[in-house]
């Protein structure tokens, strides 16, 4: 099977050509073999809908000399909140992601781009966990004070991309294993996997998570409070999510130059060691909402390449299970393997509906 994989992002379009066969383990059909050709194309932030025409001939241009394909395959970004899985992209659910509350996140030209192209060579459209995807379990979702819900906002396609890897690394499928995701970069988000399922996370950006290297993790409430007097409502989520963590401690977010700091430096030391204490205790949390002890623990994102941090992680959780360091992120695997696991019969393709109006 052939699968092109178009996934926007803040910076431009990556591009894939993923050649996919089945697993030979009998005993682990959901597990692929891929092989990957990449590209990119420019993309003008934000995107808007009038964008898509031309962006669509640009990626058939880019992408002609590549091998048809039997399908596309585009980033889901917000459209609302969704089961994971791999969702057909239908005209309805290409203008609400140009149109919707998300309408100006990149990731949501995912799926208008996947159809447009698609159409142009007669083969399906597909996005895969999309960002807003939501499974959180009814007990996680209920806060202390009424009215009041959590929702999951996490690093779902990756998290959910590595859950199910580290699964067949221990010899489990996927939707039998119970995995913690951790997912560090400049946001965090730690997630607890039961049978497939995400059934809690730490949230990410000003929601939750550790510190990262631009997240600033847990605050404490009158120190929200106070921000907020100060910064006002958006100014204090600008804080929380994009001016915190290694940056605000250390003056920079780059893991190359606070890797060579570390040695010798008593603030990048500092901010790494609290780092890894929020991280192992995010593992911690996640693992009691779990039903059962943890098959593997996951570590992944950016963060995941600084060896000295993620093995001070793992010196500290290995007696609650294995952990599997699985740096950067595998979206684009993860699209086309989504897209895949259907053309194979592995998986049924989901149908996407507008989300209900509030109240409703």
């Amino acid at each position: 099977m052939i699968v092109h994989v178009i996934n926007p992002g803040t910076s431009g379009i990556k591009l894939a050509c993923a050649s996919i066969e089945p697993s030979e383990n009998p005993a682990l059909p959901g597990q692929l073999r891929l092989t990957l050709t990449r590209a990119d194309l420019p993309l003008v932030i934000p995107p808007t809908a009038d964008q898509v025409p031309d962006l669509a001939r640009a990626v058939l241009t880019l992408t002609a000399d590549w091998p048809a394909p039997d399908a596309l395959v585009g980033r889901g970004g917000l459209i609302g909140q969704v089961a994971t899985g791999t969702y057909r992209v239908t005209p309805e659910l290409s203008a609400y992601a140009v149109s919707g509350s998300g309408a100006t996140y990149p990731p949501n030209l995912g799926g208008p781009l996947a159809l447009a192209t698609a159409q142009e060579r007669g083969v399906p459209a597909f996005i895969v966990d999309p960002q807003s995807a939501d499974e959180l379990l009814p007990e996680a979702r209920l806060t202390g004070l009424r009215g009041v819900r959590r929702t999951a906002e996490f690093h779902a396609l990756n998290a959910r991309a590595v859950a199910r890897r580290a699964a067949h690394e221990v010899g489990k499928r996927f939707q039998d294993a119970r995995v913690i995701v951790a997912h560090l970069g400049a946001t965090t988000s730690v997630t607890a996997f039961d049978c497939g399922r995400a059934i809690d996370t730490t949230g990410t950006g000003p929601d939750g998570g550790p510190m990262g290297a631009m997240q600033s993790g847990p605050v404490p409430p009158r120190a929200l409070l106070a921000l907020a007097r100060d910064l006002g409502e958006a100014g204090t989520l600008t804080r929380l999510s994009s001016e915190g963590g290694f940056l605000a401690l250390t003056g920079s977010r780059d893991l190359r130059d606070l890797e060579q700091r570390l040695p010798g430096d008593a603030d990048v030391q500092a901010a790494a060691a609290a780092f890894v204490h929020q991280v192992c205790k995010a593992l911690g949390e996640q693992t009691g909402a779990l039903s059962g002890r943890p098959d593997a623990l996951v570590i992944t994102g950016g963060i995941a390449r600084w060896d000295e941090l993620a093995d001070r992680i793992e010196r500290r959780v290995a007696w609650i299970a294995p952990v599997l360091v699985i740096p950067g992120e595998l979206e684009l695997e993860a699209l086309a393997e989504g897209a895949g696991r259907v053309l194979l019969g592995l998986e049924q393709a989901r149908d996407w509906h507008p989300p209900r109006p509030a109240g409703s």
